[in-house]
């Protein structure tokens, strides 16, 4: 039958020890308190005579802190284990002593007469707290505990010199832990750390990896597993934004290593270019369906192209960029229109450097270009004057104004050029050296501000996915954009700095 396959016998073995280790598991934390306790327990209570007198007993257990103690015929040596026995760790706060100190011994009957401090090698940072400042000390048949933090397991120890009264007289140990208890323990093996699992619990763990290592071997020696749903094999191109290439590049790579047999191909050469490519090879077509290609694009497509289908994708903030030498921070819409229509020619007249302006722009395919304009400038650029960005071509134009190609030119080229001016995509341009971004009437560019509604910044754009017409549910197509609008691409698309429209916030920015 086909279910005894070896993979299912070795899924329903895994599953059912699963079950026995998690009702173990179970178990264990039902048995095991879920709160903090400090338990103590004595460990030795022996009579020592006059041999405490000469310092004999006291060298032979390696202690020298009674050698000056008085005349103790009846003395006594207690030896206190306190541990944190619970499941959680204990700070100096958890203790609820109105006093310095956290908790305190009382032997019945006897009096202290001096006491040490010893503890396990891996916990010596707890001596730091045993100092007369922080209450340590000790008075009549009361020994003073100072608020010792302790992890989980964590334990120290006293030994203790007494005298008066009979070995065995009740020692106690009172105070108060927050959300916790004070107790006395008990243990066979006081010394002794049970294990933390069970011979049974050991034996279930390692044959559970067994089978999960097996499993996983049948399944990797198989490889015969699908793609993942939504997934389709062809080739696809993705043209139109620069200011979005970063996305669509790490976008493709990713849907490409997770579906084999799919190749897209980033070529980006401007929105407005690459929403014309697309009308263009949807015409081509001539009713042959929606072609491969998708265009992206920084604002909404022309009107005069209803063939074509859009996509919301992403809300896109961008950024005025200035040299770093221009000496500003900040403009005012105003300034910057001015700016743009010739009207200021060197940075002084704003208060900045006394530099000449050059504007860097990018071409009339530029998404970033259109929505500069329509979202800041409410109009137009001037004319190109220059091919080189820095000498004037004509005498007569009241500024230098360039245009580039794509968003990396212009970073490049205001870094470099004092004096330059230019925009951007907000994330590219924070990551460039030589340059900064402005702020516009005191608002700074910032996609958190935006998308929590805390920011009236103007230079910002939905950021449209256009194919030609309604392309095929199985195609690369139709399965890319939903990756990338709906997918894994959300992912990528906000660690580029951009607000994907699928999420809550995103979807009302994106309305």
């Amino acid at each position: 039958m086909e279910w005894l396959s070896a993979e299912n016998v070795v899924a329903v073995g895994t599953a059912v020890l699963g079950i026995v280790a998690s009702a173990g598991m179970v178990w264990y934390e039902r048995r095991v308190p879920r709160r903090k306790r400090v338990g103590y327990r004595v460990q030795m209570d022996n009579p020592i005579g006059d041999e405490v007198r000469s310092g004999r007993a006291n060298r032979r257990l390696g202690l020298f802190l009674f050698d000056g103690a008085p005349d103790t015929s009846d003395a006594t040596l207690v030896l206190l284990r306190i541990e944190n026995d619970g499941s959680q760790g204990i700070d100096r706060d958890d203790y609820t002593s109105p006093e310095r100190h956290g908790l305190t011994a009382v032997f019945t009957d006897r009096t202290v007469r001096g006491v040490s401090v010893t503890q396990p090698t891996d916990t010596d940072h707890l001596l730091d707290h045993f100092t007369a400042e922080r209450g340590f000390g000790y008075e009549g048949n009361t020994l003073r505990i100072p608020r010792v933090p302790l992890n989980r397991g964590d334990h120290f120890k006293l030994l203790v010199l007494l005298s008066g009264g009979d070995v065995g007289r009740e020692i106690r140990i009172v105070g108060g832990i927050r959300e916790g208890e004070v107790h006395p323990n008990r243990s066979a093996t006081p010394d002794d750390k049970p294990p933390l699992f069970s011979r049974a619990s050991r034996l279930i763990t390692i044959m559970l990896t067994v089978c999960v290592v097996t499993l996983a071997a049948i399944v990797v020696a198989r490889d015969d597993t699908p793609p993942p749903i939504g997934c389709e094999k062809g080739a696809l191109t993705v043209t139109g934004s620069t200011a979005f290439e970063p996305v669509m590049r790490e976008v493709a790579k990713r849907y490409e290593e997770d579906c084999a047999g799919a190749t897209v191909t980033v070529d980006p050469h401007g929105s407005t270019a690459g929403v014309r490519e697309l009308a263009a090879a949807g015409a081509q077509a001539k009713g042959q369906g929606s072609p491969p290609l998708i265009a992206l694009s920084d604002g909404p497509k022309a009107a005069d192209m209803p063939e074509l289908r859009e996509n919301r994708i992403a809300l896109s903030v961008f950024a005025l960029v200035v040299n770093d030498d221009v000496g500003l921070t900040n403009l005012s819409t105003a300034d910057v229109r001015r700016l743009y229509q010739g009207e200021i020619t060197n940075w002084r007249q704003l208060g900045g450097r006394s530099l000449p302006v050059h504007l860097v722009s990018r071409d009339a395919n530029s998404g970033t270009r259109q929505v500069f304009q329509r979202r800041v400038l409410g109009r137009g650029e001037m004319a190109n004057s220059s091919v080189d960005c820095v000498h004037k071509d004509y005498p007569t134009a009241p500024v230098t104004r360039c245009e580039l190609d794509s968003t990396d030119q212009v970073l490049t080229e205001v870094a470099q050029l004092p004096g330059a001016i230019g925009y951007s995509e907000l994330n590219l341009a924070t990551r460039a050296k030589g340059l900064h971004v402005l702020s516009l009437d005191t608002n700074a560019p910032s996609v958190d501000a935006i998308e929590h509604g805390h920011s009236p910044y103007p230079y910002r754009e939905i950021e449209y996915a256009y194919t030609y017409g309604q392309p095929p549910a199985n195609s690369l197509a139709s399965s890319f954009l939903t990756y990338l609008s709906r997918g894994s691409g959300q992912e990528i698309i906000r660690t580029h700095g951009h607000v994907p429209c699928w999420t809550p916030e995103g979807m009302k920015l994106c309305a």
